[in-house]
């Protein structure tokens, strides 16, 4: 009370001596950061304590927290359980050696994915801020991670919102009672189109194309009226509509931060378990469905020799679980600071690669489906990936089964809604780093991002899409995983980040995450790194896309160096000095230890 009366509040923070709270509860809710040069030189180890007691402040501003405990677990789950979980891992899976995939799948989950999971979720709880602030508390000078993650975070929404607006054309092209790519009568057909589903003695050629792709290519993205890169042509103005209203429905669902798109991921990320289950029950009753589970899962244990396979593992569960894009820091800094974020990791990293496997199910019976009405083997149907197999494969069978509209209307409302789920985290993760009121930017950056994105839906925008998947997103972000685990394990150290989570849980982790987060995830991250040969289409990018595709690709890292020498250069002292700045974090409440009194000093 006397401190109170001596103390009046200033604005929207009080400066008072922190009180111990006893072993039980920390009630550190808020973020608190210790009053005074905190960047000067002292024990790196926390070794030694100032035995005056040192004001600190405490931000008495009030930030956004969860709901509910589940509107943060469906958030996260919506947001590692997206497209890639339906198509990719299928893909990889029967192409990696089938069952025997499993083994380097586990193996790479278990010792890189799921420590780097945890880590971004505790760092995001314990500090409670986006993924650029975050790093004035573990080492300033990498704070230009944070901007790279946002840069990578915009290219990652770029090409989500792309496919949504795609699935959205599919989804209103569904409501008839024949779906308009079942047959080779459309005003968009060639001569190559041939149906062979219902017919006898259809020859099936290289030349072959299927009602399905012909919609895909032809109708959708008017791809044969652009050259390529070069000639990109006009906006589809049907494509440029699906956008707008799929923008609409991700502004209403973040205006109001999470006490917004906590209730939204209610359906966004349950929705497509429903539909998966619907799709893996018709497609199990299939004629030929057990030919593409055979050839799903059939081991080829000879595979395991190949170095390929164990990358293609590591990169399909880095890109899968989503360590490095700031939708984890962002996500879990809403929590309250004793949520058991360990649980947390295990319970949705597990959900994940359950849905994963559960998906190629899913895929293959539908492709064995159609490897018997074409009366070809499982891998002549199973060779296109990426979305050509959402939107041309999958779509080709549901036109020929009994209820087909149904089908192809629950279809594309799940990939809607796990596009959905990962737009809103990569938006969200943007969000929380550049601003704390995220209702006062964020009309101004839908309207922005909306401008940004419409050259993606000119006739030859398919080709940009491809460029910036590959380019801006693939091997810039391991790289800037692979340093953000590096800061975290050797700048603020193992020790210090192991106490950071004992003051959350109560218990330190275990040796085995240590020796994760310190040698085994980085090396798990130096292999995920695989470029594959950029085709679309059978269209070749030329030489100099290539060189604009690197281009993409720096326009994010280089905010890492540029940043560091920004910070070395204007901090005062001799260099020895600006490098003792530069590397020291900031302290946080949790990081200040009790003297008997109870009162808080300073390390």
């Amino acid at each position: 009370l006397i401190l109170k009366l001596l103390l009046p509040p200033v604005g929207k923070s009080t400066t008072a001596f922190a009180k111990s709270p006893g072993p039980a509860k920390m009630p550190h809710q808020e973020q608190v950061m210790v009053h005074g040069n905190l960047c000067a030189p002292g024990p790196p180890n926390n070794a030694g304590y100032n035995s005056n007691p040192v004001p600190v402040i405490i931000q008495t501003e009030s930030r956004d927290k969860w709901s509910k405990k589940m509107d943060f677990l469906l958030s996260v789950i919506g947001f590692a359980v997206d497209l890639g979980n339906v198509w990719r891992f299928p893909y990889i899976c029967y192409q990696n050696g089938g069952g025997a995939f499993l083994i380097p799948y586990v193996l790479m989950a278990v010792f890189g994915g799921v420590p780097l999971f945890y880590m971004e979720l505790a760092l995001g709880q314990f500090h409670r801020t986006g993924a650029i602030s975050i790093w004035k508390h573990i080492c300033p000078i990498f704070k230009g991670i944070g901007f790279a993650i946002c840069i990578i975070a915009l290219y990652v929404s770029f090409y989500y919102n792309t496919i949504i607006a795609w699935a959205l054309f599919y989804f209103y092209s569904s409501f008839s009672s024949t779906l308009p790519w079942t047959s080779c009568d459309n005003a968009w057909n060639t001569e190559n189109c041939t149906n062979y589903f219902g017919k006898d003695n259809v020859t099936w050629t290289n030349y072959s194309r299927s009602p399905a792709e012909e919609f895909y290519t032809r109708n959708v993205l008017a791809v044969h009226e652009s050259s390529g890169l070069g000639d990109v042509g006009y906006i589809r103005w049907q494509l440029m509509l699906c956008l707008f209203l799929i923008f609409t429905i991700v502004y209403f669902s973040l205006w109001k931060g999470v006490k917004t798109s906590g209730k939204v991921v209610w359906v966004t990320a349950t929705l497509p378990y429903v539909v998966l289950l619907i799709l893996m029950i018709r497609g199990a009753t299939l004629p030929g469905a057990w030919k593409g589970v055979v050839f799903y899962l059939n081991p080829k244990w000879e595979k395991l020799k190949e170095t390929s396979v164990w990358v293609d593992a590591a990169a399909q569960i880095f890109f899968s679980l989503g360590p490095g894009f700031g939708v984890l820091l962002a996500l879990s800094s809403y929590n309250p600071f004793n949520n058991n974020c360990y649980r947390d990791a295990i319970v949705t990293s597990l959900v994940n690669c359950l849905t994963s496997f559960v998906s190629g199910f899913v895929i293959f019976t539908v492709l064995g489906y159609m490897a018997e009405q074409r009366n070809v083997n499982v891998e002549d149907v199973a060779r296109d990936k990426g979305p050509s197999l959402l939107f041309i494969t999958y779509p080709e069978a549901i036109a020929n089964m009994v209820g087909s509209t149904f089908f192809a209307i629950i279809f594309f409302v799940m990939m809607i809604t796990l596009g959905l789920d990962s737009t809103f985290g990569g938006l969200e993760a943007i969000i929380t780093a550049v601003m704390d009121e995220q209702t006062k930017f964020g009309t101004l950056f839908n309207v922005t991002f909306f401008i940004n994105l419409l050259f993606l839906f000119c006739k030859g925008g398919a080709y940009v899409v491809k460029l910036l998947e590959e380019f801006g997103v693939g091997s810039p972000i391991i790289a800037i995983v692979f340093l953000e685990a590096t800061a975290v394990s050797w700048f603020y150290g193992i020790n210090r980040f192991s106490n950071d989570i004992k003051s959350m849980l109560g218990y330190t982790p275990g040796l085995f995450w240590k020796v994760c987060w310190v040698a085994i995830s980085p090396a798990f991250l130096a292999v995920s790194l695989n470029k594959d040969p950029l085709t679309l289409f059978d269209y070749e990018f030329p030489d100099w896309s290539i060189t604009v595709g690197y281009i993409i690709g720096a326009s994010s890292f280089m905010w890492i160096p540029i940043y560091m020498v920004y910070k070395l250069v204007w901090t005062p002292g001799s260099l020895k000095q600006r490098l003792a700045v530069c590397l020291r974090p900031e302290r946080t409440l949790p990081d200040i230890h009790t003297d008997s009194m109870g009162l808080s000093p300073i390390p």
